[in-house]
């Protein structure tokens, strides 16, 4: 028998049809993942599901006895307690009288005289735990928040937004329900902790409905796939590559079918408006069927299209984009960062992996300059341009609109040379004339997410900087972020828990290996784990106490020779001339091209059409060159004092 069966379900949110009669069912031990686009109504369906919303018509039936526990995606506002107290509601009843044991053996472990009514107190819930047998349920919150990374004794309202998910995670795992409803359960969660979630999913007997944008997550543990589409459920009885190819078939056949409709329609329409000859002779049959073809035609919903990405590129970099030597940097005494060394050149895409808190953004701000390092060195290449995409979405304005943070209160944005009004691409990024004009604080998440790479993506760039972009994407714009990332010439730093995405976009892995050691791998994800040595501590409390961080010595003065010194100052003086020698070559070369993609351009002779090709190639080169010998003679000049 059925756990949840839903019969004819619809709602209408603001004169959107979000489901329409939609039925599906659930059954014991199955793992069901719902998909579809951002904004399609899936949270929606698992509110109706859970039993807190209230559909407009249908009605959802569970079987006798049936325990439902859910993860939200937003926070609940009137949550408070420690993060042990939020995980044991949970458990009902039982999980409050662990809470109350909890709570009052802290309280006489921190008090510093005996305390009769402390004690009399957890005497009261130790009984009422030992007669409902509820101790077995200490242990498995005990574990949940040891695997979550989660600190029992620490107060909800006190922590991150991401941590307070993880806390509502904990309290619907440690229920143990018939049916676990997660909505976007690895938003938040490093790959350490993704790794352990799927292992526990898989040994539980409860059935599960979740919601995902993490592909190898999805792939693990579905053995069925329902899309919603349109306002309708499409039940899809195979893996996640199968859906996609049976998907993108049905889809082609689905075109197909309008393409032979719309055609058909559109001859019955010219029959119709034929002469007075032909109206006397009308089939009135024929016009009856052509009724009923308008009324289809008008209650056709259009597929919403697909997100239109453009990175905006500014002039590319010098080979050299980063180099770092012997960088060390920590907190209190915390490791985060021992003697590491790297060298990033133009077109490297490099991924950083490692558990939450490890050091992942605190690199990044090093690598890009915004943090001083507490020892080592740092060089920057020329001609830098950086985009950072933040993970807190703190670059968004949330008392203004979509298009005011996009464009500045601007009508209009330039992209690689043309210009297009603020609307049009905001429109690439799906958003709606109405949700373009709301404030940013009403968006959901997935929207911000678009909101923040339209805004991004306005801006030129040679090194593209990415923490946690994929949070709350949809599959599709995710696939179309995936491709843009690696088709993307300049150089890309990405933090992702996104196993796939960082298969598919990242040439080499930096990853975090505990106690402040970070290393360098070639590949994506799977590479780095094949790679990565088993001795890596697990946490960083397995660590020796930090060394406090060598005070940075001025570097000492080199004594040159009156011959070194009349090369360096050639070098020097050649260094100087070197911006105005960049900035011709990329006139002429912008001149260039403009005129060889000239629409009348054609009309030249092959002769000088075969000139300006000669004369093209040999400005890149010697741009090119122009650039590599900028940076040979800045590291040549590199703390020498010629005056």
């Amino acid at each position: 028998m059925a756990l949840v069966s839903l019969r004819d379900i619809t709602i209408n949110f603001t004169g959107t049809v979000l489901l329409d009669k939609v039925s599906m069912q659930i059954e014991p031990g199955e793992r069901v993942c719902l998909l579809g686009r951002n904004g399609e109504g899936k949270s929606t369906l698992l509110s109706i599901i859970e039993g807190v919303t209230s559909p407009d018509a249908g009605s959802v039936d569970y079987a006798r006895g049936t325990k439902v526990a859910m993860l939200p995606q937003e926070v609940p506002l009137e949550l408070a307690g420690t993060v042990y107290d939020i995980a044991a509601q949970g458990l009902g009843e039982v999980g409050g009288h662990l809470a109350a044991y909890h709570r009052s053996a802290r309280a006489l472990a921190e008090s510093p005289e005996p305390d009769q009514r402390l004690a009399e107190r957890m005497e009261r819930a130790q009984h009422a735990l030992e007669d409902a047998g509820g101790w077995p349920h200490h242990q498995t919150i005990e574990t949940v928040l040891s695997h979550l990374k989660l600190d029992g004794d620490a107060l909800f309202d006190g922590l991150s937004g991401g941590t307070k998910r993880r806390v509502l995670l904990a309290r619907a795992l440690v229920s143990g329900p018939d049916l676990l409803i997660l909505d976007e359960p690895t938003n938040h969660l490093d790959i350490d902790s993704i790794a352990w979630l799927e292992d526990f999913l898989l040994r539980q007997n409860a059935a599960l409905l979740f919601v995902t944008h993490d592909r190898a997550f999805l792939r693990r543990l579905a053995t069925r796939i329902v899309e919603l589409d349109r306002a309708k459920l499409t039940s899809w009885e195979c893996d996640y590559d199968t859906y996609l190819q049976r998907k993108d078939d049905a889809l082609s056949a689905e075109a197909k079918q309008n393409h032979n409709f719309d055609r058909k329609l559109a001859e019955e329409e010219t029959w119709i408006r034929q002469g007075i000859k032909a109206r006397r002779t009308r089939n009135m049959g024929r016009v009856r069927d052509l009724l009923k073809m308008r009324e289809e035609r008008r209650a056709r919903r259009e597929r919403t299209g697909q997100a239109k990405m453009i990175i905006q590129e500014a002039e590319r970099t010098g080979k050299l984009v980063i180099e770092a030597r012997d960088l060390s940097f920590g907190y209190r005494g915390d490791r985060l960062i021992d003697g590491f060394s790297t060298t990033i050149m133009r077109g490297d895409k490099v991924g950083l992996i490692g558990p939450n808190g490890v050091g992942k953004t605190t690199l990044l701000k090093i690598l890009l300059g915004e943090l001083e390092p507490q020892s080592g060195s740092l060089r920057h290449g020329v001609n830098l341009q950086i985009c950072y995409f933040d993970q807190l979405r703190e670059q968004l304005d949330e008392t203004k609109s979509a298009r005011h943070n996009v464009a500045d209160g601007n009508d209009f944005v330039d992209i690689n040379g043309h210009r297009r009004h603020v609307m049009t691409h905001l429109k690439n990024f799906l958003f709606t004339p109405d949700r373009s004009k709301v404030p940013v604080s009403v968006l959901s998440g997935g929207e911000r997410n678009r909101l923040l790479l339209a805004r991004l993506f306005t801006r030129p760039s040679n090194v593209l900087v990415m923490d946690e972009p994929t949070n709350d994407l949809d599959a599709e714009t995710l696939d179309l972020l995936e491709e843009l990332l690696m088709d993307y010439p300049g150089t890309l730093l990405l933090v992702s828990h996104d196993r796939d995405f960082l298969n598919n976009v990242v040439t080499s892995t930096i990853g975090f290996e505990g106690c402040g050691r970070i290393a360098e791998y070639v590949g994506g994800y799977d590479d780095w784990l094949r790679q990565r040595p088993s001795d890596a501590p697990v946490r960083d409390k397995e660590c020796a106490p930090a060394k406090p961080a060598p005070e940075k010595q001025a570097p000492a003065k080199i004594r040159l020779s009156y011959k070194e010194k009349f090369e360096l100052t050639k070098k020097r003086d050649q260094l100087k001339e070197m911006p105005a020698l960049i900035e011709r070559l990329e006139s002429e070369l912008g001149a260039l091209q403009s005129r060889m993609s000239a629409g009348d351009y054609y009309k030249n002779s092959g002769e000088i059409m075969a000139d300006d090709q000669k004369r093209l190639e040999t400005l890149e080169s010697d741009l090119e060159i122009a650039y590599e010998t900028w940076e040979e003679l800045e590291t040549a000049l590199e703390g020498v004092e010629l005056d």
